[in-house]
């Protein structure tokens, strides 16, 4: 089995309900910042990373962003009838995937500064990590207004607590995805487990990052990259 990642999983499926109106007629990963739907600009990470093979998940209006990828070379994973969350959603997906360890990329997220993908294959140790999340200082987390996800030690393990800001993007193996019994389940599950046996790691993001998860965050992406809707 390889161990180095040679495909990303995009989660697109959420119900973006705290984006209110904006989703009210079309998923999340349409909203646009900066004149580009939020899932384009995770596809431009994804492609200049070098990453070939590319799964959407997705679920509410799916339709819509089945119409929107058509043509991009991105394979579909559509949740049906409920949605699966992220681990149950990555586990279906294992197949379009293919083996061994994947990337994830969370795809309400705009990233300022090197390529977070990028960073993760250059920094991914196989033998010591079953994951390697990106992780952003508080201070570079743009509107994020929480006290952090994790501790990440000098070794770069991690641990639950206040600190670091998860920023949706991570190299996970896949393993473990089918000891898990429910349908439906959060990525957590296997973090937790990981953790346990030393082997969740962070990888501390050198520049700026902006959660696009309510309609505030437009804006504030937006003055990120210095680039307005038109």
């Amino acid at each position: 089995m390889r161990d180095r990642p040679q495909a990303v999983m995009l989660f697109a499926a959420g119900f973006g309900t705290r984006m209110g109106a904006l989703t009210a007629d079309r998923p999340k990963p349409l909203v646009h910042v900066a004149g580009r739907a939020l899932i384009d600009h995770a596809l431009a990470l994804v492609g200049d990373a070098g990453i070939a093979r590319k799964v959407a998940n997705l679920h509410y209006r799916a339709e819509m962003l089945e119409k929107h990828l058509a043509g991009r070379d991105v394979l579909i994973s559509v949740e049906t009838p409920d949605i699966l969350e992220t681990g149950g959603g990555l586990r279906q997906a294992m197949p379009l995937l293919g083996e061994g360890p994947v990337f994830t990329l969370n795809t309400d997220a705009i990233w300022k500064g090197p390529n977070p993908l990028s960073l993760a294959m250059q920094a991914w140790d196989p033998a010591r990590m079953d994951a390697l999340l990106v992780c952003i200082s508080p201070d570079m987390a743009v509107g994020h207004a929480g006290k952090g996800d994790f501790v990440i030690d000098e070794a770069g393990h991690l641990s639950r607590g206040p600190g670091w800001v998860y920023g949706g993007a991570q190299i996970i193996r896949t393993e473990a995805l089918n000891t898990i019994p429910d349908r439906a389940f959060s990525l957590n599950l296997l973090w937790d487990r990981m953790q346990a046996q030393g082997r969740l790691f962070g990888l501390r993001y050198p520049g700026q990052w902006c959660d696009v998860g309510r309609p505030e965050g437009i804006a504030l992406a937006e003055n990120l990259i210095g680039q307005h809707d038109v």
